[in-house]
């Protein structure tokens, strides 16, 4: 999305802020997090303060639509740090005072003043890492909060005045009953939240719960139960009155969605309410951004980079002026359209004609012809000559579909 500020073209960007301290990893994580680093926070804060001038300064066409604040585990910062950021943002990037600013949580990091802070900071959505309803796979999953944590969190949070909060699960646990997952989902339907984000568990090499598995400690994760797990809570949310825009993101609407994977109004996942992510509309979308922090990734002008891993050499990076990148690439227009096409057939709104030759000058059927039509033929996508999207079978198998248009272009 472009407009003009003073006669120039300008882009209009997600920020992203990369805050990677925890009390305690996850046993499933290998995100770029660190326990015990916390002493870092001020001098990360200015860190990120100065590459946020830096990159302005670079990219001066560049304004913000939104604000994501992710980890790690963000509400473990200061209200001073997260104030110091977001203001910053707003004089660097021209970030609007309507914006959505999203901030990542952990239950078992929120008190009531917290999170009357946030709100005084300018956070306007919450996303909080609930994750199961039940002390057993929570303790199995490394998480430093409770059930009842996370209840006594989410309350707090509506009295401190926000009014857009998503909850954050995750099934196919090892060891985990459809029983027990739906319990968890129904118990979060019972607490009203305007969106709900439901992730598969992801046994990544080298983490603590993958040895223990291989390790024959707990019983791997059954791939039939995981789909039996993901229709049913599918059915639970739709029933509830959330549209599934996004292949794993559910948000409640102000009408009810006519099925479970259903077109969203006028084709626009921002018709369905206002508490779509925003912020992740740009990732799926393959928009624009910029990431601030240690190990950020920047998508930017058809150049994608990432920051320094480390909190301490990103900082000392920082210090001496110069915006030191872990890597730096051109992207390729077959790899652009390939992930464009990847990423937007995650979103129930799916990919329109008119939207990739926007974005490259070039028709659909020119680019993907044969692929679409083989896809067509199994069910597993639509194509009415202008759009294209998944079927609701064809979520089930999008990996399959996505894998078709990676690194193939007719």
């Amino acid at each position: 999305m472009t407009k003009y500020i003073d006669g120039h073209r300008s882009s209009q960007v997600g920020i992203y802020v990369h805050i990677p301290f925890c009390r305690r990893r996850c046993t499933y994580c290998d995100f770029n997090t660190y326990a015990g680093l916390l002493s870092l926070e001020d001098a990360y804060v200015a860190a990120i303060v100065s590459e946020a001038r830096m990159r302005s300064e670079r990219a001066i066409s560049a304004r913000a639509r939104t604000l994501y604040f992710g980890g790690g585990t963000p509400s473990l910062l200061a209200i001073e740090s997260i104030d110091s950021i977001v203001e910053t943002v707003r004089r660097e990037f021209g970030l609007p005072w309507e914006a959505e600013v999203t901030l990542e949580a952990n239950p078992g990091t929120l008190t009531p003043a917290h999170l009357d802070g946030l709100r005084g900071a300018g956070i306007t959505r919450l996303s909080l890492g609930v994750q199961s309803s039940h002390s057993a796979e929570l303790l199995m999953l490394g998480r430093i909060h409770t059930w009842g944590e996370a209840v006594e969190s989410y309350r707090a949070a509506r009295v401190a005045g926000f009014d857009n909060i998503s909850l954050d699960l995750m099934y196919a646990l090892p060891g985990q009953t459809l029983g027990q997952w739906c319990e968890t989902v129904g118990r979060c339907l019972e607490l009203g939240p305007e969106h709900l984000s439901l992730y598969a568990l992801t046994l990544e090499p080298g983490t603590p719960l993958a040895e223990t598995l291989a390790l024959g400690e707990v019983p791997s994760p059954d791939p039939d139960l995981a789909a039996d797990m993901y229709e049913v809570a599918s059915e639970m949310l739709h029933e509830a009155g959330f549209w599934q825009y996004e292949i794993s993101n559910w948000a409640r609407g102000d009408n009810p969605a006519p099925a479970v994977w259903a077109l969203p109004p006028d084709g626009k996942t921002e018709n369905i309410s206002s508490h779509v992510s925003v912020h992740n509309l740009i990732y799926w979308r393959n928009e624009p951004w910029l990431g601030l922090g240690a190990g950020a990734h920047s998508w930017f002008r058809e150049r994608r980079w990432s920051n320094l891993p480390h909190p301490q050499t990103y900082i000392n990076a920082m210090r001496s002026g110069h915006l030191q990148g872990y890597s730096e690439a051109p992207v390729s227009r077959v790899t652009l359209s390939g992930e464009t096409m990847m990423m937007g057939l995650r979103l129930a709104e799916g990919i329109t004609d008119g939207r990739l030759y926007e974005m490259l000058g070039q028709h659909l059927g020119d680019l993907y012809g044969g692929v679409i039509d083989r896809l067509a033929e199994h069910r597993l996508i639509g194509w009415d000559g202008e759009r294209v999207r998944l079927t609701e079978r064809g979520r089930l198998l999008g990996n399959l579909v996505f894998q078709e248009f990676l690194g193939t272009e007719e």
